[in-house]
């Protein structure tokens, strides 16, 4: 109520007088242009004042306009949107007439040949790298998670189950503008499940605003859906199969209704996967239980089959001003793994050796659902009022059984000295969690000069975790309270936020934002050790500063403050079984990262630069390697560091040599520079590091379109392991055809088989066990090219917008990683 007040108040000393504005549409030859979408800006943040649509003369004509800066956007199917220059519109202006407006098209006619005008593949914002995945032939055919892989900075990364940003891996991915709290290698089986053309761009933003949650300090992936907005029943299906080790198929349908006061849709997907990966290394290392210094080689294979179902159904209704929507997502994977492993143990100090084979199988299974419900209200033309409430469900069960077999130099089977382990052993992991959450946005356009943003959220979480594991000893499963974890936690987050644009002239904008949160997070667990009671406030601000200085180039600055908190399956200590002298497990005792974030940007004709300065503070780093306190086994366990800082620079060029071969390149580079206290011996490090992105598109006749697209990410770190660079290429064929019969594509992964990934253990510090050890990761496609054979189609109306479906509770979905 204060704040409808508040309003009021504002809106009484804020009145103008009041204009008109009119205008007619013509082509060049002379043609009325009719029913185009005439819309007057706001120039600070391009929100919508007016709307208008050109009669059967091309005419439009809009009414009761405030006195202040705005901009027409005038849009038509076959002709190209267009920005007319910004404008004053003084309060003594009784009528402004912007007389013939000539709009170009955007069709060409040749025979039987349309091309069609298409967006720069790569677009800069003030806090955002758009990608305008449409742009790009490999995107039908291809997965979600594909053509994310292909985005500028975005490292997949498939060897742990994990997406990093411009080498951070505290990145959240979003829907919709929603986060996915899930676990992140569930999201990525999601985003593998979900077909790229349903997708209408990619944002990548490194310096998002107050608006959005502040967790994820390397920033947020925002993944923007297409949906259908005529009326009827509208839709598109695809049907992929492959090969690359082993078959591969997808099939996807989406379908919409519309009438004028009614939307339902609905879509589903399935994605199967049958792989084989695996890694190999050498090393030494020191393990006085298992016979003192040891020179090891080892390795493992994995062949896996994974079926992926996501399925999305909702409706919305309006009434006068009024929207009401439900919408419910249900994604389910189930998973069989087999890893053949083997090592080869010389025990130098007793001048023996032992060769190990073992076996570990693994079933892994998730399903998830998130239920949400939502109110749209347009109070008046300038205030609107947005309420969202989800509740999320999610369940995993991952048990896994193994069993290794020693064999001493003369190939007899043995049983180790100070091996902890039985012969066989079996482990068990369980994390069910709920999450609701309640959320309320509020906005005001005050002037054509002034706009005004706020929001309140509430989240709640619980979940708990079960792990163990079990030895077989005398044909029963036995286990101890050494290796076994049960753990039951709450969380609970308060927010509130408040935004306002302003334009200060016309050529400069400003945002400014600062957003509350307050976190409790507390623990129960079978060891006093892994028990959390954490209290956290903060304050996040965050500040967008825009100067146009010709019609050409723009400068940016932005700073924001931003949090990323420890996933609940990092904090819960489970047991994953290695091998007989290794587990994987959570830390209890991971410190949330603060970052903060000064950029400056430059943009010129569709090219833009830019430089970022970040400091993270206790950034946490996946798989690092510890022991315990008995020196008897190896941890692999998430870790913070002390900080670490980078200054990157960007660019984009999209180059267009002709009109049938035009490039997109992206570069990024800079310096970082982090420090380690988890290690044996405490260090800091500096190093130069860049990621290329780039794709050539060549558009022949007949409809055929021909494409070639890679990445290369230069050395980094994961804490103390250090990675080389390694790329890929890739190349696709498309043939569309006729009369909307849908298209075929043909796309080759990894076309010179280079994804492998190589990397090393101790070279930087002393590690556990003063483990040192060189390793390489081999994909599926590093052993086999992986080819594709996609059909697409689209049926009903094609014109399509932005989804407007919501779910809130997917900024809760990413603080859960499966492993």
């Amino acid at each position: 109520m204060k704040l409808t007040y508040i309003s009021l108040i504002l809106g009484l000393l804020t009145q103008h007088a009041f204009s008109q504005i009119t205008g007619k549409l013509k082509t060049a030859n002379g043609q009325p242009v009719l029913y185009a979408n005439v819309l007057l800006l706001n120039p600070a943040d391009s929100s919508l004042v007016k709307g208008a649509v050109t009669n059967e003369s091309g005419s439009f004509q809009m009414g009761s306009v405030a006195a202040g800066n705005y901009f027409l956007r005038i849009s038509a199917v076959g002709y190209k949107t267009t920005d007319l220059p910004a404008f004053l519109l003084a309060e003594n202006d009784a009528k402004l007439a912007f007389g013939d407006q000539i709009i170009a098209e955007d069709v060409q006619e040749m025979g039987e040949l349309v091309v069609k005008a298409q967006k720069p593949l790569y677009q800069q914002e003030i806090d955002r790298t758009v990608v305008n995945v449409e742009s790009s032939l490999m995107t039908k055919g291809s997965s979600t998670l594909q053509v994310l892989e292909r985005s500028p900075g975005v490292f997949v990364d498939m060897r742990n189950g994990n997406i990093a940003l411009n080498g951070k891996s505290s990145v959240l991915v979003m829907l919709n503008g929603k986060l996915m709290r899930l676990p992140m290698s569930q999201v990525m089986a999601m985003l593998s499940g979900m077909s790229a053309n349903d997708i209408e761009k990619i944002e990548i933003m490194t310096t998002p605003p107050s608006k959005y949650d502040a967790e994820g300090s390397a920033g947020m992936i925002n993944i923007v859906l297409k949906k259908r907005e005529d009326l009827g029943t509208t839709g598109s299906m695809s049907a992929t199969a492959g090969y690359g080790w082993a078959e591969k198929g997808t099939g996807s349908m989406n379908v919409s209704h519309n009438t004028a006061k009614l939307n339902m849709y609905a879509s589903y997907s399935f994605v199967r996967d049958h792989f084989k990966d695996g890694w190999s290394a050498k090393g030494g290392q020191d393990m006085p239980l298992f016979g003192g210094k040891l020179y090891v080689e080892a390795g493992s294979t994995q062949v896996a089959i994974s079926n992926s179902h996501n399925a999305t159904a909702g409706l919305a209704t309006s009434f006068g001003k009024t929207t009401l929507g439900a919408n419910l997502t249900y994604s389910t994977n189930r998973s069989n793994r087999h890893f053949y492993n083997y090592g080869h143990y010389t025990r130098l100090e007793i001048d023996s050796s032992l060769m190990m084979k073992g076996d570990v199988l693994g079933k892994a299974k998730w399903n998830n659902t998130i239920l949400n419900a939502y109110l749209e209200k347009q109070i008046r033309d300038n205030e609107k009022l947005n309420i969202d409430f989800d509740y999320l469900i999610y369940n995993s069960h991952s048990p896994t059984e193994g069993s290794s077999t020693f064999y001493d130099q003369s190939g007899n089977e043995t049983i180790p000295e100070g091996s902890i382990f039985s012969n066989r052993q079996s482990g068990i992991a369980r994390s069910p969690i709920r999450v609701a959450v309640l959320k309320m946005d509020y906005a005001k356009q005050f002037s054509a000069k002034i706009k005004l943003e706020a929001g309140i959220k509430g989240t709640h979480t619980t979940s708990s975790a079960l792990s163990r594991i079990l030895s077989l000893v005398d044909d029963e499963w036995v286990g101890s309270s050494r290796y076994t974890n049960d753990t039951k936690m709450q969380e609970n987050i308060g927010a509130a936020y408040l935004s306002v644009n302003a334009m200060i002239n016309p050529k400069t904008s400003l945002v400014a934002g600062l957003r509350y949160e307050y976190a409790y997070t507390h623990a129960d667990a079978d060891k006093e050790e892994n028990e959390i009671n954490r209290r956290l406030g903060k304050l996040f601000p965050s500040l967008f500063l825009s100067r146009k200085l010709n019609e050409r180039s723009e400068l940016q600055f932005s700073y924001t403050r931003r949090i990323t908190r420890p996933s609940f399956n990092d904090l819960s200590s489970y047991l994953l079984y290695n091998d007989p002298m290794s587990v994987m497990t959570g830390n209890p005792t991971l410190r949330p990262t603060i970052t903060n974030n000064l950029k400056f940007g430059f943009n010129y004709t569709g090219y833009s630069f830019s430089l970022t300065a970040s400091r993270d503070k206790n950034p946490i780093v996946l798989y690092q390697l510890d022991d315990t306190n008995a020196r008897d086994l190896l941890y692999q366990a998430p870790q913070n560091m002390v900080y670490q800082n980078n200054l990157t620079f960007q660019a984009n060029l999209p180059i267009s040599i002709t009109k049938w071969w035009n490039m997109s390149f992206t570069g990024i580079g800079g310096l970082r520079q982090f420090k380690l206290d988890h290690t044996r011996d405490k260090m800091e490090k500096t190093y130069a590091a860049y990621n290329f992105n780039g794709n050539q598109v060549f558009s022949l006749s007949g409809g055929v379109s021909f494409e070639l697209s890679g990445w290369y990410n230069s050395v980094a770190y994961e804490g103390s392991k250090r990675i080389r660079g390694f790329g890929m290429l890739n190349a696709g064929l498309k043939k569309e055809l006729k009369n909307n019969g849908g298209s075929f594509q043909l796309a080759v992964s990894d076309i010179f088989k280079s994804m492998r990934v190589k990397g090393n253990f101790g070279g930087l510090t002393r590690e556990a066990f003063d483990l040192t050890a060189n390793f390489v990761y081999v994909s599926e496609s590093a052993r086999t090219r992986i080819v594709k054979l996609t059909y697409s189609r689209s049926f009903g109306n094609n014109k399509v917008k932005s989804q407007g479906s919501r779910t809130t509770s997917k900024d809760e979905s990413d603080r859960i990683r499966k492993n």
